[in-house]
């Protein structure tokens, strides 16, 4: 889906108007009879438009598609808080069995965006926001693990996921509930 993003695509489709509008000026003051030619040129052009539209716009195509190549942690204890390199947004998670963990990748809860959290991450001094959102709770299908997130001084996102589980390692067994 990295294509629809490029904008050498858009180009590509003004160049292509460009030509055929410019064959249909040509027809029309020297006669050369390419209306049906131009006819299916205007016609391609038109699907190839909604056909980028639909995909761009009416899809779950998001910018989410980005991996980040780490979460930062900033604090430890009982609460994991962790620092989005892109938005600078913090989030927590609690885990409810143990603290070794496996890396885990997800949708940061600020900006969608997704990263992975390493094993033991960078450490960054943040004062943590009072302000928490709601928290949502992930359930593994492999080794039944829970994990809470939510975000710190924001509005969570509202289609964070979870790709592995930090407990097993298991990829895509991480189910919200």
């Amino acid at each position: 889906m990295k294509f629809f993003e490029n904008p050498g695509l858009y180009m590509l489709v003004l160049l292509l108007g460009f030509w055929v509008m410019f064959f249909s000026i040509w027809d029309v003051l020297f006669n050369k009879g390419w209306g049906l030619i131009i006819g299916i040129g205007y016609l391609l052009l038109i699907v190839f438009c909604f056909l980028i539209i639909y995909i761009r716009y009416y899809t779950n195509f998001t910018k989410t598609e980005e991996v980040i190549e780490e979460f930062e942690k900033t604090l430890e204890g009982g609460l994991f808080h962790y620092k989005c390199p892109t938005c600078e947004g913090l989030f927590a998670i609690k885990k409810s069995r143990r603290n070794d963990k496996k890396p885990v990748k997800m949708t940061c809860p600020d900006c969608g965006m997704v990263g992975i959290i390493p094993t033991y991450g960078k450490t960054v001094e943040e004062e943590i926001p009072e302000k928490k959102s709601v928290g949502v709770n992930f359930k593994c299908n492999s080794c039944g693990e829970g994990v809470t997130i939510w975000a710190e001084g924001s509005e969570l996102y509202s289609n964070i996921c979870m790709y592995s589980c930090p407990y097993c390692g298991e990829q895509q067994t991480m189910n919200r509930i």
